[in-house]
């Protein structure tokens, strides 16, 4: 009884942690239409920016609010000098510089931070909580991503079903021409959507990161796991990303428990070949109506 608890608390913070990350790419694909596969070093690189300040003094906060800020910038600056370029060709063209990005990244991190391993802290403790004289495997610090997973979810549906900023996001990403001719800023939009999805990703790179450690390829291993999760739930729905993250997480927990670590992947292989195979478009896709 004991493992099954553990085994399933460890899994819900797991799930988390994928469901950070797919939420960031939900917000980028629901807000410009394109799969950001830089999405992983862009919140690598703000996680070093962190971590920098904090070796150097500074509160485990500061570095937090930092890493969030120059997420928010960095995201706007990729779109305005990388993507904005391309907004006028076919999708695939900004998919593909998202990869070169992605290799870019990676390299002018190793040559600015270097390639050592580095402790990250977490502001709250990566002990598991006594219960009855026993240790669960849920911590202060898996507590804390919890909460900011769901309070970034309520933010993002309140910012899509609820605010002109989010239905003028939404009508940017679908069609920029009838957008514009309606009197919305579509440049403007796709800059907030890249932003807004970059500071997403930041956070989830600082979650991932607390209490272990850092290198430039640290999320490496994490970000196949949040891809898998924003699609088990559909690109479109940010509900779906947290519910995604946590039907993988729970999942691959009880295989690597009960099972054996080394088929993680595969299963992870195998619930997206069965979510895709029964619902092409995720859980939580909704049919598109159309008039003929």
């Amino acid at each position: 009884m004991q493992q099954l608890l553990n085994t399933a608390l460890g899994g819900l913070t797991l799930g988390m942690v994928y469901a950070a990350f797919a939420l960031a790419l939900v917000l980028i694909f629901r807000s410009t239409r394109i799969v950001n596969f830089a999405q992983a070093p862009m919140a690598m690189v703000t996680t070093f920016i962190a971590l920098t300040l904090i070796d150097a003094g500074y509160s485990y906060w500061i570095g937090f609010a930092a890493a969030l800020l120059a997420g928010l910038v960095l995201g706007a600056v990729v779109e305005r000098v990388l993507i904005r370029p391309v907004e006028d060709k076919p999708e695939i063209n900004a998919v593909i510089l998202t990869l070169g990005l992605f290799i870019v990244l990676h390299a002018l991190a190793a040559v600015v931070f270097g390639n050592a391993y580095r402790s990250f802290p977490a502001p709250f403790g990566i002990r598991g909580f006594e219960v009855g004289g026993s240790t669960i495997a849920l911590t202060g610090f898996g507590v804390f991503t919890i909460g900011a997973v769901v309070v970034v979810m309520a933010l993002l549906v309140a910012l899509f079903r609820f605010t002109d900023v989010g239905l003028r996001m939404r009508a940017a990403a679908y069609n920029q021409e009838v957008a514009r001719l309606l009197g919305v800023r579509v440049g403007r939009m796709l800059t907030l959507g890249w932003a807004l999805a970059a500071l997403v990703g930041s956070l989830a790179g600082i979650l991932i990161a607390g209490g272990s450690l850092v290198h430039p390829g640290y999320m490496d291993s994490v970000v196949v796991y949040g891809f898998v999760a924003a699609v088990l739930g559909g690109l479109e729905s940010p509900i779906g990303a947290v519910v995604g993250g946590l039907t993988l997480g729970v999942s691959l927990s009880f295989v690597s428990g009960y099972v054996g670590s080394e088929l993680v992947a595969l299963a992870a292989l195998g619930i997206l070949m069965l979510v895709l195979t029964l619902r092409p478009g995720g859980l939580f896709s909704q049919a598109a109506e159309r008039r003929v």
